[in-house]
């Protein structure tokens, strides 16, 4: 047992509903924590399936005395089986996980000791998506004094996190199981930060794969009703402004809100697919709600294509918002490897890059502002915006599991003249260094693919260079392929075959009782 008493050290609360098969890759992991016999507990808190699910889930609990399960009436939300599943739970601390991601090998044990190593109300272990977006700035680094101050906490507000029980009980932190439904995460985790004594970030080993189903059954994966959904927010809002945290943290909180729950709805690729009935529905939610409830410091602090989106949503210009988003959908992130070297275990790479809008490079001001398409998009005078903070990150991620890192990177920018007034093209030229014997605590064996991250303006976005790592063993030397040379190589190599089977099909085909080379 965990710490040598009677009592688990983790309990995992599982909520399911006619999850099936799709709890398999979960139910596989579980036994590959390194955690001893008897230190954790899985309690599913079945939502009244109607289909084989409880079945699978008793004759999973037959087999393993680590498994309980709780079948209870539908509710049609996962807030009350997770709440059952807090109380009905033993353990020391409690993790929130779903019926269909999995945990990474060893990860319980890991977050239980970083855990009680650092006396942590809440640890947040290194997340790897699958079909799903991520936070990224959060898992640069291990963090084992966390908070909405210090740290871009705000990036993950899901429940998949380690609480110890006690301070749950404590402060009778829970999901809300009434209405608005929307956002029950939010308004756990947003009140868990504000009140924990100490947060953990446990960023160098992957610890919880979180998945969007193809099928998107996920328990919660239905287009969101914006009255309902904003309503959730503004209760989310009001949860973390009754404990009057420090400015800073309710800002960060109130930022994150805006950018992710209500302008990323009005951008791009989002915004087009959203049928016109509904966009205008969430128009004429996010327009007042960012007058009556986001400081004019809060919209201030967001980056400028954001606040131009707000802007625009506060005015209830929809078609502007349209026109705004069919030209962001092409701008795209261009990188060049300008040098890949390996010296002992440390790799080095030197590239340029920068945004393109369509064919052309984009365009910036000489504030560092893009050049839009849209007139009047710019706030009113004495709102006034000024970029910064743009920069190139690398990342590798590993092929067989998609685990990513960032690398140790320094970015400098100079901007290029287009000819067209004080506009600039912007690029950036980044020098990115890691140790492979260092990288993800020396596990590095297999093949890594390396990215270019460029962030500016608002946008953040994902180019592949053309470059594998490869490591033959953990913490290896790292050996640099470049696919493209590899393709070219293989051309030139079957064009080389094809030249030598056409000469031996020539000399073949002359007659055999006549010497090379005669004439009749």
């Amino acid at each position: 047992m965990g710490g040598g008493t009677d009592r688990p050290g983790v309990s995992v609360v599982v909520p399911t509903h006619n999850s099936g098969p799709h709890l398999g890759p979960l139910v596989s992991s579980l036994s590959r924590q390194g955690l001893p016999p008897g230190g954790y507990e899985v309690i599913f808190a079945d939502d009244g399936s109607t289909d084989d699910t409880p079945q699978r889930l008793d004759e999973l609990a037959a087999a393993d005395p680590h498994v309980r399960v709780l079948h209870l009436e539908h509710s049609g939300w996962p807030s009350r089986p997770r709440n059952l599943g807090v109380e009905a739970a033993r353990g020391e601390y409690v993790f929130f996980a779903d019926d269909d991601d999995w945990f990474g090998d060893e990860a319980l044990a890991r977050l239980l000791a970083c855990a009680r190593e650092h006396d942590a109300d809440i640890v947040i272990g290194r997340i790897v998506g699958h079909g799903r977006g991520v936070p990224r700035e959060l898992f640069r680094e291990n963090r084992f004094d966390a908070d909405l101050t210090n740290a871009p906490l705000a990036d993950s507000m899901t429940c998949h996190k380690l609480f110890r029980r006690a301070f749950l009980e404590r402060h009778g932190l829970r999901f809300p199981e009434g209405r608005p439904r929307r956002l029950e995460d939010h308004r756990l985790v947003a009140e868990a930060y504000v009140l924990a004594g100490r947060v953990c970030v446990l960023a160098d080993h992957p610890c919880y794969h979180h998945v969007r189903r193809a099928d998107a059954g996920n328990v919660t994966a239905t287009r969101m009703d914006p009255a309902e959904y904003y309503a959730a927010l503004r209760a989310a809002m009001d949860v973390v402004d009754a404990h009057e945290p420090p400015a800073v943290a309710r800002l960060r909180l109130h930022r994150r809100w805006l950018r992710q729950e209500v302008l990323n709805r009005l951008r791009g690729c989002a915004l087009l697919a959203a049928p016109e009935p509904w966009l205008e529905q969430v128009v004429h939610e996010v327009g007042p709600l960012i007058r009556d409830r986001f400081a004019p410091e809060a919209v201030a602090g967001v980056p400028p294509l954001y606040r131009v989106t707000a802007h625009l949503a506060e005015q209830g210009r929809v078609a502007d918002l349209r026109r705004l988003a069919e030209w962001e959908v092409g701008v795209r992130a261009h990188a060049t490897v300008d040098d890949a070297t390996v010296v002992g275990r440390t790799l080095t790479i030197d590239l340029s890059a920068h945004l393109t809008a369509g064919e052309e490079p984009l365009r910036f001001d000489d504030r560092g502002l893009p050049v839009l398409p849209v007139a009047g998009a710019e706030p009113p005078s004495g709102a006034a915006m000024r970029a910064s903070g743009a920069r190139t990150d690398v990342v590798v991620r590993r092929r067989e599991t998609r685990d990513e890192f960032f690398l140790p990177s320094v970015t400098t920018t100079e901007r290029i003249p287009t000819g067209t007034g004080a506009d600039a093209q912007v690029r950036h030229r980044t020098t990115a260094t890691v140790d492979f014997a260092a990288l993800n605590g020396g596990r590095t064996r297999g093949a890594w693919e390396v990215r270019a991250r460029v962030t500016q303006a608002g946008w953040a976005l994902d180019t592949r260079l053309p470059l594998v790592v490869h490591c033959a063993t953990d913490g290896g030397v790292p050996r640099v392929e470049d696919p493209r040379r590899s393709r070219s190589r293989l051309r030139r190599a079957v064009r080389r075959i094809r030249r030598a089977l056409r000469r031996t099909a020539r000399v073949g085909s002359r007659s055999p009782d006549r010497p090379v080379g005669s004439r009749r």
